[in-house]
């Protein structure tokens, strides 16, 4: 459905446009969400800036989410009770995987900031991006620390998404927009033509030209 996350962007950022007289921020999720965010920052003539989020998987089943946990000074961590008890895992496996996931979200912190402070969102109307949806998880952990910096409108856009999560996540946010909402959902990759990897230089080299990123 989509050539590549630059093409998902840039049909996301049409039905976007409306924000652009909203002061808004684009807020994206790395790596895979990046190329995505920038398509539509570039379209709304926005400051594109990151949500740091890791998905929390199950040891044995990793691209299985048990959770995810978000960056901060208070950092926000979701669980998927669901998850955890349907694959057996203890509270202690769980506190490890949620450890490593947060070295990992202070590693892409000082990697693509460089400790940068974060941009200002409070009163704007904040666009957080992603390149799809599959359980949510990750995705409600970002949407929630986005809502505590208290936006004025909260919108959540996405290429690809399993109609469930969707319904879910609409309770997190003012307005969802899902260019392809699935009945029958199994992975993003499938409707992506070029689905491969985004390299941590591919991050920094989109954030470059969005001075406003470093500024609060």
């Amino acid at each position: 459905m989509f050539r590549n996350r630059q093409d998902a962007g840039q049909q996301l950022a049409a039905r976007l446009v409306a924000y652009k007289k909203q002061n808004p921020v684009v807020l994206a999720l790395p790596r895979g969400g990046v190329p995505v965010a920038a398509e539509i920052a570039a379209k709304l003539d926005a400051p594109l800036d990151l949500i740091l989020v890791r998905k929390i998987g199950v040891p044995f089943r990793l691209e299985l989410a048990m959770g995810a946990v978000v960056d901060g000074g208070s950092p926000i961590v979701v669980r998927n009770e669901e998850v955890i008890e349907l694959a057996g895992v203890s509270e202690d496996e769980f506190k490890a995987a949620c450890e490593r996931e947060r070295a990992e979200v202070e590693r892409r912190r000082q990697c693509y900031l460089s400790g940068r402070p974060p941009i200002e969102v409070a009163g704007r109307a904040v666009v957080v991006v992603d390149d799809g949806v599959a359980t949510g998880a990750t995705m409600r952990a970002a949407l929630r620390s986005a809502a505590a910096r208290k936006p004025s409108k909260l919108v959540l856009a996405v290429p690809v998404a399993p109609v469930e999560a969707i319904a879910a996540l609409r309770k997190e946010v003012d307005e969802v927009v899902c260019l392809e909402p699935q009945e029958h959902f199994y992975a993003i990759g499938p409707y992506y033509d070029d689905f491969r990897q985004v390299s941590d230089d591919e991050v920094r080299r989109l954030l470059a030209p969005h001075p406003a990123t470093a500024t609060a």
